[in-house]
């Protein structure tokens, strides 16, 4: 076969010119050495195509002998295999040894490898690298594979050259190590077991990366001889998932298992056929080896090969995605959490895993659910914004109500991360962006406001992720390095533009603004003071029991209030006066933006040095009592962003505007600020001014001069509103703030002149505390006066704003010309009759604040001057004589459903607002003890206000309602108003009274629930008694019933429901105070009580046990009966009706039902008091988008407003030191009975009367269906 390379007309062959002998007796190791080394230098030189191999005999026998294969000199062995290696290159492809010396030669040549070659600095490396290369490029090592016992020769060349690799030997000898292993797989007929567990073994090594020589040898390897491994591999995966399966032996499955995504990250094309062993794995029936098969799988659909991988196998990747339902909690959570590198190496896939995550955002075991949010928690942004849809993401903030906190911490932080990643683009008006991700605030609010539990993490995510406060400057940075305060603000204003109305809600109630000062936070700082650590000088019990009483009070503020009682008792054993200080720092409304964060960090710190374990809680203290969202450090941005966004008295945005035409459009055109974006910023910042003026104007204490500069620029109307508000709100807490100087005074007094009601209203409110205040206020008044007779109706709004501003807060003033005004008022403002042709041509029943015409304007403020002018005087000897006519006047208003006789013609527009301003002017009338009675007397139809036909009147009522109820500044039978809500069409206001009533009874001392709630049930019973639907036929007695289930739903517990049961029963004891017609009604509804107590006891499981104690029914609405033979008639006759009795006897029958799964049966119209459902033209009877139905943002006092706002109510505090409460006493005391004043009677068919002249003009107002 030589002589066939050989070509014709080339040189003769080049026979070798080395004759020495190289083995003999007296050859030394030098000259032995030297003539190896002179026989490989010439035998290197020589061509394999011209050579005369019978000229290489000679040495071919001398080199394979012992004494030199086994020679001591390592020199000799390194140039005799370096002979060798040539010999087989010349002789090739013929190789001049037998099969046994062969093997030998080869065992020396590894063995000279290993031994001698340690590094490039090694004696002899050329000699050895020569040895190397020419195995690579001849390729002799092959004949390995033909040797016998080769394949054990082979596992030692393979263990040999792993382990010679890890020497960090030059990168060429890697790469013929590597042709060498690579010759080696690719010529065996066979691969010996042992050098693919060699192989393999480089893989599972801990430090198995590309910058291991080692295992970027074996991926060499694998890459170049995957078409002969791939059979070899798929057999050791299954012989050894198999067997170990089948021994239990898991640890090594999963050894296999890591291994398959090992060789899938470097050598994917040697998996080929694990592929379809693996997807055979999700089909057994043992848990672990599904775990395993679904964990790798995913790993490898992970990678940058996974679509490969889809395409190819697809029924692997169906089955591997089923496993998303597969019976075990622990294979789905394994596969949810595989699914984040899917999500981002997969987006060809996007709408597969998409859905069968969102069904995994609902599975049953809570660790699946928190996976799947926690997935996308961790995504970055640009996989967020590009990959996920943005109903996914909603879908994963919706895990914030979870019923699990597990779920719920991860879905708030998932979304809250995506938000702080996408803010800088947010920022930058990127659409996409916007798009993407500015909802996110909103819905962490939105799910904030459900309940405490979730309130508490969406705090959190608010403070940490979407408003976090700045990050504190490194002692080590430059100067320079300062806090962005403006940027902070700006955060807040952007993120502003992106809430709805319930969202902002939320986020006021989290900046923690609105409250009470000093708060239960900075009252437990000044007990734990005075507790000083324990040591104690004087009173220590009382010093004690008031820490007691701290920390239980401020514990309930706080998410565990258990834990937290600890964490707080703690803290005041710690007695550090730094903490101390710093906390008092955090907690100052006059502490800046630095100062805060300065507090804050060192705080955060001392604190986990002193006691590590209650930083949790103490942080929790501190955002729940620190104004991190907003402070004094927000006001000069704010009234820079209202200066900015200026715009022509005309277009200019006012708290008066409905929220419909003021939408935050979150697209501009343009990469600048355009002018919608900059209105929006102002109209967010002037949002929290007016919040801040109402709750908190000692904010303001350091900007009073820039506000009185801002009131200068007069063109832009929206600065000067919301500067003279705050100027004015400032005044009223601290009249030392009020401005002196002549020029703003001027001022002042001229917005209080002008015609714009909102600039003059404020104006008004600043001059009783400005010096010379009394002659300004009489100077003011006096012009209005002169004015009246002769005025544009534009001009006439603002003036009756300010009188009912000075009515209230300058009273002398205004009580100069009280006859001249108040007689105005009534005749020519109350009594006015509009023109028809005037009248706005509508079917709607309510207008929003923009659309109103100026004349019910002035007659909405009107009837605020007389509600005022009544507060003015409580501490007046005449307060009686100036109250009662108007308190008559109001409940005249709501006799007739919002007119001031039976024959106006007033439109359903008008009605409602003037229904509603009587009846939140009769709430403030009661707040004090000298009209409190006299309201009192009104008490049905001021109830049944919540459920006016109108969804505007009725929420703006209950907000009202509300406020005063959650401060207690009215009579506490005021609670069962919210029970009359049940049957309302909107969800939401049932839902608020809902809210109130729980939010009431979890946060009420016990002996003041039982005066709030339980002992007000019989107030219940007789108003349901007085209401003009009642009726106890077929019809109406699931609405009654209605009722008094609602309360024993959110009031019965086991404690009370034998107290609720023995009222009813005592309710038949008594008579109406009015008429026996109602007194029939009273024992009808105490019956249907009974039936219900006990059904509902029944259900729960509860005994009902007799009362023991004695119970007080209110005297002024009921009487003792006149004998003890009437007061058993009573008790034996029955009341309800046979239908009324067969209802009941059907619903006992189905206690679990739910009531209201069946609509009712139709009523008459004539008798009802509910709001009206759609009207007949399919159109809604009402539009709700228009309406701000905020708690707390509502301005309550803008003309025209639904009710005072909140700084009226405040001022009158000091004139109500509690509301009226008729003193109760024992029903049978007759003498006391007979001693009250009797009221005059409301029969019953007057109400029937009412309500038909009601249902008779909505009739009218409604269109017809044709």
């Amino acid at each position: 076969m030589v002589a066939q390379t050989r070509t014709a007309g080339q040189s003769s062959p080049k026979k070798l010119r080395f004759r020495d002998k190289l083995v003999g007796k007296g050859l030394t190791t030098d000259a032995l050495q030297k003539k190896l080394k002179q026989l490989h230098q010439e035998l290197a030189e020589m061509d394999q195509e011209h050579v005369d191999v019978a000229s290489l005999h000679a040495v071919r026998k001398d080199l394979i002998s012992t004494t030199i294969l086994l020679h001591k000199d390592r020199g000799v062995k390194a140039y005799t295999a370096c002979c060798l290696a040539d010999l087989l290159r010349l002789y090739a492809p013929d190789a001049p040894y037998t099969q046994n010396e062969l093997r030998d030669i080869f065992q020396f040549f590894f063995r000279q490898l290993s031994t001698g070659l340690k590094g490039a600095d090694s004696a002899y490396y050329n000699e050895y690298f020569h040895l190397l290369e020419s195995l690579s490029t001849v390729k002799s090592v092959v004949l390995v594979c033909d040797l016998p016992n080769g394949d054990e020769l082979m596992v030692d060349i393979f263990r040999d050259f792993f382990g010679l690799v890890r020497r960090d030997l030059p990168k060429k000898i890697e790469l013929f190590m590597a042709d060498i292993l690579i010759a080696l797989i690719d010529e065996c007929q066979s691969l010996p077991s042992d050098v693919l567990e060699t192989i393999m073994a480089q893989f599972t090594d801990k430090n198995a990366k590309m910058d291991q020589p080692s295992y970027r040898l074996a991926v060499q390897v694998c890459n170049a001889t995957a078409d002969k491994l791939q059979r070899h591999v798929c057999q050791y995966f299954t012989d050894v998932i198999i067997d170990r399966a089948r021994e239990e032996e898991y640890d090594e499955v999963k050894t296999a298992h890591d291994l398959i995504q090992q060789l899938n990250r470097a050598c994917p094309s040697l998996l080929h056929n694990v592929v379809p062993q693996l997807e055979e794995e999700l089909r057994v029936e043992q848990i672990q080896l599904r775990l395993m098969a679904t964990q790798t799988l995913g790993e490898m659909y992970a990678d940058k090969h996974g679509m490969e991988l889809v395409q190819k196998y697809p029924s692997t990747w169906t089955q591997w995605l089923g496993r998303k339902n597969d019976k075990n909690a622990t294979v789905r959570l394994t596969w949810a959490e595989t699914m984040k590198g899917v999500v981002i190496n997969l987006p060809e896939m996007r709408k597969e895993v998409e859905d069968a995550l969102r069904l995994k955002l609902f599975d049953p075991d809570d660790r699946v659910r928190a996976a799947v949010c926690k997935l996308y928690g961790q995504l970055d942004y640009e996989t967020a914004l590009h990959h996920v849809t943005v109903e996914q993401l909603k879908a994963v903030a919706g895990r914030g109500l979870d019923k699990k906190q597990s779920v719920r911490v991860e879905a708030f932080k998932a979304v809250g991360r995506l938000y702080s990643l996408a803010y800088p683009e947010i920022e930058n008006n990127d659409p996409g962006a916007i798009q993407q991700f500015a909802w996110i605030p909103s819905a962490i609010l939105h799910n904030g406001s459900i309940n405490t539990d979730v309130k508490v993490l969406a705090e959190e995510t608010i403070a940490e992720y979407i408003l976090p406060l700045p990050t504190p400057p490194a002692a080590s940075s430059s100067k320079g390095s300062e806090v962005d305060e403006v940027a902070w603000t700006d955060r807040l204003l952007l993120t502003m533009r992106h809430l709805d109305d319930v969202s902002i809600n939320t986020l006021y109630s989290f900046s923690n603004v609105k409250g009470i000062r000093p708060t239960i936070f900075e009252k437990f700082v000044a007990v734990c003071i005075e507790y000083n650590g324990g040591v104690i000088d004087e009173n220590e019990d009382a010093v004690t029991e008031k820490l007691t009483v701290a920390v239980k009070t401020t514990a309930a503020q706080l998410s565990e209030p258990a834990k937290a009682a600890e964490d707080l008792q703690t803290f005041a054993k710690l007695n550090e006066g730094r903490l101390y200080k710093l906390l008092k720092t955090c907690m100052d409304v006059q502490t800046d933006l630095k100062g805060l964060i300065k507090a804050r960090t060192e705080f955060l710190r001392r604190l986990e040095q002193s006691s590590s374990s209650i930083v949790g809680t103490m942080t929790v203290f501190l955002r729940r009592s620190s104004l991190h969202i907003v402070n004094q450090t927000s006001i000069p941005t704010f009234v820079k962003r209202v200066q900015k966004g200026f715009e022509p008295a005309s277009v200019a945005y006012s708290q008066t505007q409905p929220s419909a035409n003021q939408s935050f459009s979150v697209y501009a055109a343009g990469n600048s600020e355009p002018e919608g974006r900059a209105q929006q910023t102002a109209h967010a910042a002037q949002l929290w001014m007016t919040y801040i003026s109402k709750h908190c104007p000692a904010m303001y204490k350091a900007h009073i001069g820039e506000f009185s500069k801002a009131i200068a620029d007069e063109r832009n109307v929206r600065l000067v509103e919301v500067c003279l508000q705050a100027m004015a709100a400032a005044a009223m807490s601290d009249p030392k703030l009020a401005p002196s100087d002549k020029r703003t005074v001027e001022r002042v007094v001229k917005f209080a002149m002008e015609s714009n009601p909102r600039h003059a209203k404020f104006a008004a409110r600043l001059l009783p505390h400005m010096k010379n205040a009394e002659q300004l206020c009489e100077q003011v008044v006096e012009s209005i006066t002169d004015e009246l007779e002769d005025i544009d109706p534009e001009k006439l709004v603002a003036h009756i704003a300010v009188l009912a501003q000075l009515a209230l807060r300058a009273p002398d003033a205004f009580e100069q010309k009280s006859d001249v005004i108040m007689s105005f008022l009534v005749k020519q403002v109350l009594r006015s009759v509009p023109d028809e042709d005037e009248m706005m041509e509508t079917d709607t029943d309510w207008l929003e604040d923009a659309a109103i015409p100026l004349e019910l304007k002035a007659k909405i403020l009107a009837l605020k001057v007389c509600r005022n002018r009544c507060l003015a005087h409580v501490e007046s000897e005449t307060a009686l004589d100036i109250a009662q006519p108007v308190i008559r006047m109001f409940s005249t208003v709501l006799q007739y459903e919002g007119s001031f006789s039976a024959d106006d013609a007033d439109s359903p527009w008008a009605r409602a607002r003037l229904r509603l301003q009587a009846t939140t002017s009769l709430l403030h009338l009661s707040t004090v003890k000298k009209y409190a009675l006299e309201v009192s007397k009104y008490f049905v139809p001021i109830a049944i206000t919540i459920q006016d036909p109108v969804y505007q009147v009725r929420m703006t009522f209950l907000d009202k309602l509300i406020s005063f109820l959650s401060r207690r500044r009215i009579h506490p039978m005021y609670n069962i108003v919210p029970f009359l809500s049940v049957h309302d069409p909107e969800l939401d206001v049932k839902t608020k009274a809902q809210a109130y009533v729980k939010f009431a009874l979890r946060a009420l001392p016990k002996a003041l629930k039982l005066e709030t709630f339980e002992h007000n049930f019989i107030r219940l019973l007789h108003l349901l008694a007085h209401h003009p639907d009642f009726a106890i036929d077929v019809n109406s007695i699931p609405d009654m019933a209605g009722y008094i289930q609602f309360f024993l739903e959110l009031v019965g517990t086991s404690d009370n429901i034998a107290l609720l049961f023995h009222i009813a029963q005592k309710a038949k004891t008594v008579r109406d105070a009015e008429s026996h017609v109602y007194s029939e009604n009273l024992y009808a509804c105490a019956e249907l009580a009974q039936y219900l107590i006990r059904a509902y006891a029944k259900a729960k499981s509860w005994n009902l046990e007799t009362w023991p104690g004695k119970v007080r029914l209110p005297p002024d609405i009921l009487r003792p009966l006149p004998s003890a033979e009437a007061t058993n008639k009573i008790l034996k006759t029955v009341y309800l009706s046979e239908e009324a009795l067969s209802w009941l006897a059907e619903k006992s029958k189905q206690p679990n039902e739910e009531k209201e799964k069946k609509p009712r049966a139709p009523r008459q119209p004539a008798a009802k008091r509910k709001a009206a459902g759609p009207k007949t033209n399919g159109t809604s009877k009402r539009a709700r988008t228009g309406k701000k139905r905020k708690q707390d943002d509502t301005d309550e006092d803008e003309e025209p407003s639904d009710s005072e706002m909140d700084e009226d109510d405040k001022e009158n505090e000091r004139a109500v030191s509690s509301p009226a409460k008729p003193e109760e006493s024992e029903s049978s005391s007759e003498e006391e009975a007979d001693g009250e004043k009797k009221d005059k009677p409301a029969t019953r068919a007057r109400a029937k009367k009412q309500a038909a002249r009601a249902a008779k003009r909505q009739a009218q107002a409604a269109p017809s269906d044709g």
